[in-house]
């Protein structure tokens, strides 16, 4: 554990950064989660899903948990997935 109170602190911000990080990701996690489910099902809301998770997973690059180029690729990826089934 830390013995100066600079790292006490420190070390009090981290866990709070990480907290927060763990919930962005969650809710993230969540909505990607609901699109997979949706696209598989053939819901007709998906476009609305797709929209949702597009915007956190956004959010999360903006708030510095993900990388901009992952955030990037997972949306990428999601849009992909909901168009081509859709075509088919």
């Amino acid at each position: 554990m830390a013995n100066h109170k600079s790292a006490l602190k420190r070390a009090k911000q981290n866990e709070t950064r990480r907290l927060r990080n763990k919930m962005t990701k969650s809710v993230m996690k969540n909505a990607v989660k609901n699109v997979v489910a949706a696209n598989e099902t053939g819901d007709e809301n998906i476009e609305k899903l797709l929209r949702e998770a597009q915007s956190t997973i956004a959010r999360a690059a903006k708030k510095g948990v993900l990388h901009k180029n992952t955030a990037a690729r997972k949306i990428s990826r999601l849009t992909r997935a909901v168009n081509s089934a859709k075509a088919v």
